[in-house]
């Protein structure tokens, strides 16, 4: 039989010491589980990314030396049982046990002694532990030092909440087809299936499960009626204000929830483009479910001279590669693979993209920059220089304070994920 503790072990080792993505290595290791041991995989590896800064200082304290090298994987069993403990209500003797038999589909029978030794003397010292990470803030908030100072910096007054809020499970948002019904008559599909939903009405075609659920339990799912989708990832599309018969471009598109719900609210010719093959693959797999219609590219948006086929386009969704730290409630690994570096790097690939996609909009045509960041210099930093450089760049404002100098609408986690958007109209 299976061990739960073991795979979960193994996938963060994957994850946070060799880089692989959490969404890769899941299914992974899922694959062979029933549904039950799917989602206590998913809750144990979610949680560890979630609370790894605090894990490691407790291991440190407790471990005479850190497992290193082929024992380094153990380490990480070691965070399993902790997290279990502190934060799990699997009750404590079968936590420690299931822990220490992980061992055995490990092949590290030798190690029982040590584990069981580590879990026994955090149950003891579990309050002495808990305060020594008081007045850290990166053990306070499991945070990467160098993402709650950029956060600090941005958002002097919200900074706390972003990062708790980066901590709780994210909502499971609905995108309702409009064209299968009304957003009135899916809630009252829902309550009729006996699932708990809201609408907020700024958010036209978005609502809220009051628990998340299998897709499957769904009315209409199979056939287009629903799509699973962030409130904030909704306004990508009603912001971009696509009309029918418009040529239109989904820049970086995959997985296709936005390139859907443009075709969803006009008749509109698309290019989904997408620069990784098996993202590109979801695209193509959300349309046929509900059965939509865009022509998917596979290439890299940063050159079109590639692929382009110069007719310029009416409107243009350039959701840029980004550093994702606004969905980090959704993708805790977010935290650990993202480094300090990356977010120049990132930004370079941004303008780059900006830039050398901005000569296919149409004269009076609409560009809408978005990013699932919370951080300046890929949002309003980027599209400010990018105002300041291009005279035939005109900033559309979203809201009373969006201004050329500092443009946009940022969105924060909390009710919805993090995203920024930004409009410009072509002179």
């Amino acid at each position: 039989m299976t061990n739960v503790r073991a795979l979960a072990a193994q996938t963060l080792f994957q994850v946070v010491d060799k880089g692989q993505s959490l969404n890769t290595q899941l299914p992974l290791a899922a694959k062979n589980l029933s549904p039950k041991d799917k989602a206590l995989l998913q809750q144990i590896c979610y949680g560890v990314l979630r609370y790894l800064p605090s894990l490691e200082n407790y291991c440190q304290q407790l471990l005479e030396k850190p497992l290193k090298g082929k024992n380094r994987v153990f380490q990480f069993l070691l965070y399993v049982g902790i997290y279990q403990l502190q934060h799990m209500r699997v009750p404590e003797h079968a936590a420690v046990a299931e822990t220490v038999n992980a061992l055995m589909q490990m092949r590290a029978g030798g190690l029982k002694g040590l584990v069981n030794a580590v879990l026994r003397n955090f149950q003891r010292q579990q309050d002495t532990l808990e305060e020594s990470s008081q007045g850290n803030d990166v053990l306070t908030f499991n945070h990467p030092g160098w993402f709650i100072k950029a956060v600090k910096e941005a958002y002097p007054e919200q900074w706390q909440d972003i990062l708790e809020q980066n901590q709780l499970q994210a909502p499971m948002w609905l995108r309702v087809n409009q064209h299968m019904g009304s957003t009135e008559e899916y809630l009252e599909a829902l309550d009729e299936a006996g699932i708990r939903a809201e609408h907020y009405p700024e958010y036209q075609d978005a609502i809220i499960l009051d628990k998340a659920c299998d897709v499957a339990k769904l009315p209409g799912f199979k056939q287009g009626a629903s799509s699973v989708q962030d409130a904030a990832a909704q306004l990508a599309a009603r912001l971009l204000e696509p009309q029918d018969n418009e040529r239109i471009l989904d820049a970086c598109a995959a997985p296709g929830g936005k390139t859907c719900h443009i075709l969803e609210l006009a008749k509109a010719n698309v290019d989904a483009l997408d620069a990784d093959s098996d993202r590109l693959l979801r695209v193509e797999q959300n349309l046929d479910r509900i059965g939509l219609e865009a022509n998917c590219i596979h290439a890299d948006a940063s050159q079109p001279d590639t692929w382009w086929d110069g007719q310029q386009y009416d409107r243009i969704l350039l959701d840029v590669p980004c550093s994702a730290t606004g969905v980090i409630r959704r993708h805790p690994d977010i935290k650990w693979l993202r480094r300090k570096t990356d977010i120049d790097d990132l930004s370079d690939l941004q303008g780059q993209i900006l830039k050398n996609i901005w000569p296919l909009l149409k004269s009076g045509g609409t560009l809408l920059y978005a990013t699932c960041s919370v951080l300046p210099k890929e949002n309003k930093q980027q599209v400010a220089q990018f105002l300041a450089d291009n005279s035939d760049a005109i900033h559309q404002p979203l809201h009373e304070s969006d201004t050329p100098e500092a443009p946009g609408l940022q969105l924060l986690p909390g009710l919805t994920d993090g995203f920024y958007y930004a409009k410009i109209i072509k002179k």
